[in-house]
């Protein structure tokens, strides 16, 4: 007999790879709804596939809270114990492949080209499980309304995740009127729930661990390989890949708002405040591999780098990082060693286990 949701959560905490939390388990009764209802069985088209129409869209779930309560974890149990055709992908990471898509169907000169690519989706997928919804682009701002209503149409169940209330998404956005719409369609399709917990595991994972890992070298690679396994779940990571004024910026390996790449991915290509302004926003926890020692010679990574921490920092990105010296040695000689300062002592504040708590 199939476990119930509940069940496999139960089994987890027995099995000491979870910890009870009451509000997780209150979330479970929700989804095992949503599970129960796309299980079913799907009413056969008439007469010789006549007046055949989609399946009946099945209401969804939007689950909103506070980093590191345990929302992608539940939505992950959820799409894993499901059975039918979905998809599980990041927001911002499905919203970039939409956007690929009508520009193709547009260079066809399709005359509606937002139409056809939510018809192949539909055709795809029952399930669509997102992690992180959030819209910082006016481009995604001004199509996901008709594309969601298209996806529901034609039957396609949505549970997602985020960190704001529906009414907090593309807050004061250019043009934000024309994006309300769609908050109204989440309330009439999505079933919103808050998940309120005082545990932020994401932080316990953290809290007290070290992570700023010196000198370089294999015992700092191996440190940073297990904490990223252990803050990924072992799991296959995804590259991200994020639009920013007509560029790519790409994070190698992430998973579950999750990052990590090298300082030369992030410091030696053309990055601007723009596109750390965008990595910030994608993710929770960034992990950066091989800061080199900062000097003349490598002025320019210097200068970006600095950028980096300091958007790392407002936006409150949990940083963990490799580095070839402490923070105060990092950038000793040359331009720029003077101002270095307020970053190693933004480094040095951010490896605090109360760094970025909400």
């Amino acid at each position: 007999m199939k476990q119930s949701l509940l069940q496999i959560y139960d089994a987890r905490v027995a099995a000491g790879t979870l910890h009870a939390d009451a509000a997780q388990r209150a979330v479970l009764p929700l989804m095992e709804r949503i599970r129960t209802e796309l299980e079913a069985p799907v009413k056969k088209p008439g007469l010789f596939g006549l007046f055949a129409k989609p399946p009946e869209t099945v209401r969804g779930l939007y689950l909103w809270g506070g980093v590191g309560r345990g929302k992608s974890m539940l939505m992950d149990l959820f799409c894993g114990a499901v059975e039918v055709p979905k998809r599980r992908v990041h927001f911002h990471a499905f919203m970039q492949e939409v956007q690929a898509q009508i520009e193709a169907a547009r260079r066809a000169k399709t005359e509606d080209a937002l139409l056809p690519v939510a018809k192949a989706i539909a055709a795809e997928v029952r399930l669509l499980c997102f992690d992180e919804m959030q819209i910082t682009d006016i481009a995604d701002a001004m199509i996901v309304g008709r594309l969601f209503d298209e996806l529901f149409k034609r039957g396609v169940t949505v549970v997602t995740t985020s960190n704001r209330v529906p009414e907090d998404l593309y807050k004061n956005g250019l043009n934000r009127q024309l994006f309300l719409p769609f908050i109204g369609i989440i309330r009439a399709e999505l079933e919103v729930q808050e998940i309120v917990s005082e545990n932020d595991y994401r932080q316990h994972r953290l809290s007290g661990a070290q992570v700023y890992f010196t000198p370089l070298g294999r015992p700092a690679t191996e440190a940073m390989t297990a904490l990223w396994e252990e803050l990924s779940g072992h799991d296959d990571s995804a590259v991200l890949r994020l639009e920013v004024k007509g560029r790519e910026v790409v994070i190698p390996h992430f998973h579950n708002g999750v990052g990590r790449a090298t300082f030369w991915d992030l410091c030696a290509a053309a990055l601007g405040p723009a596109d750390y302004l965008a990595i910030a926003g994608a993710v929770r926890v960034l992990m950066i591999d091989d800061i080199p020692h900062l000097s003349s010679s490598n002025f320019n990574e210097a200068k970006r780098f600095v950028t980096l921490i300091d958007t790392l920092y407002e936006a409150k990105v949990r940083l963990i990082c490799s580095a070839a010296e402490e923070p105060e040695r990092l950038y000793i000689e040359g331009e720029g060693s003077f101002e270095f300062e307020r970053t190693a002592s933004r480094l040095r504040e951010m490896q605090s286990a109360d760094w970025a708590r909400d």
